[in-house]
């Protein structure tokens, strides 16, 4: 089956991870994605997030699956000069270092664009090129700070909580891959490349449009609400046994008719019509009541229990899946988002793999690659360059 980047080829500089994310995901769809390290370190999310020394980190197994690895010195003349010759054969370049860096090695998008004008540049920063903060960096808790996440996360009376999912790394990652397909999509109709741009920070507030909502309505901040929501929806997570850190069943519904197959289920029917609970008003005011009666429930079923014979009634509802559940639900196996590959000095390894299925582009699942694997294939393929000169490459640190 064909796939449906197949064709695109994208030269990766990115590291960490929201610029890697966006990366991998286009790498999922089918593009040739090569990931271009420093020589002898490569990547830092290879070696600063590892539990053992000598070994790329499962940060980065995870991030860089369906890639190529090839290392080149951007600081060496020669390692400059063979990007150039790069940067003519792909048709993206993706790069997140810290604002300025490429174009203090004079390799900065008006100089890329001369040597290929159909390149299309994506650069991901913290908060942008421009800006009152472009010069600040940035990692994930502080775009979710900046961008309003964290503000809206926790419970009344109490600090702000951090997300603890990366929705400013990896977030900002899904919205780059968007821009970069557009761009593409773009390039098609005008045979011109162009430089694309994502903040994390602006990336998280188009996380938060929902979120603020009652700031629209009343120009107030919004406030925290825990696992329960500040409109008329009624909603909470609710204790499951055996009572561990995480049996627990959230359990929304935004109908009448959802919570009276929620009523019926828990062994109450005569809540539908009972006024404490009858109307979303009702219900809210009086939710520490509704709660403790769904506890009452919930607390002599399993989360995965609960979740079925809730479910199976219409009521939408989810258990709490710890993240070593994730690697083991059937339901996820079942449709390929985590998946089992063999990688050569980790072993065995479950990931979590492509949320894009495609009717008509199959792209199977690789492992990440490890430092400088391809050095030979690429530069061969791309350049020309033969074996001794990838050998020469080598004894002068270029690569």
């Amino acid at each position: 089956m064909d796939k449906a980047l197949d064709g695109i080829r994208i030269l990766d500089l990115t590291q960490y991870e929201a610029g890697t994310s966006c990366t991998e995901l286009l790498a999922w769809l089918g593009a040739d994605v090569i990931k271009l390290e420093p020589p002898n370190s490569g990547d830092q999310g290879r070696w600063r997030l590892t539990e053992t020394a000598g070994l790329d980190s499962y940060y980065f197994v995870a991030l860089n699956a369906n890639k190529r690895s090839i290392t080149l010195d951007l600081k060496n003349a020669r390692g400059r000069a063979l990007f150039l010759e790069l940067i003519k054969k792909v048709d993206v370049l993706a790069e997140n270092f810290s604002l300025g860096t490429l174009e203090g090695l004079g390799l900065g998008y008006e100089n890329l664009r001369l040597a290929n004008p159909r390149l299309i540049y994506v650069t991901v920063k913290g908060f942008g090129t421009y800006g009152p903060y472009s010069k600040y960096k940035a990692f994930d808790p502080i775009a979710q700070a900046m961008g309003g996440a964290i503000s809206v996360t926790g419970y009344p009376g109490m600090p702000p909580l951090r997300p603890a999912v990366t929705l400013g790394d990896t977030g900002t990652g899904v919205h780059a891959a968007c821009a970069v397909l557009a761009a593409y999509i773009q390039r098609e109709r005008t045979g011109e490349g162009q430089k694309v741009e994502v903040a994390m920070q602006d990336a998280v507030v188009n996380f938060a449009r929902v979120a603020m909502v009652p700031t629209y309505q009343t120009g107030q901040p919004a406030m925290r609400h825990g696992n329960r929501y500040g409109s008329n929806i009624s909603a909470d997570l609710f204790k499951c046994a055996p009572g561990g850190d995480n049996d627990y069943v959230f359990i929304i519904c935004t109908s009448d008719e959802m919570w009276g197959a929620l009523f019926a289920e828990i062994g109450h029917p005569e809540f539908a019509l009972d006024e404490r609970f009858s109307t979303a008003a009702a219900r809210k005011a009086n939710f520490d009541a509704l709660a403790e009666s769904v506890t009452a429930w919930t607390s002599r079923h399993t989360k995965r229990e609960a979740m079925s014979l809730l479910a199976e009634r219409g009521v939408p509802c989810g258990a709490v899946l710890a993240t070593d559940e994730l690697l083991t639900d059937p339901h996820l196996i079942e449709r390929g988002m985590v998946v089992t590959l063999e990688h050569p000095t980790r072993g065995t390894v479950t990931i979590p793999g492509c949320p894009v299925k495609m009717e008509r582009s199959s792209v199977p699942i690789t492992r990440a690659p490890l430092l400088g694997e391809h050095n030979q294939e690429v530069y061969s393929d791309l350049l020309g360059l033969g074996d001794d000169d990838v050998r020469s490459l080598v004894r002068e640190g270029v690569i």
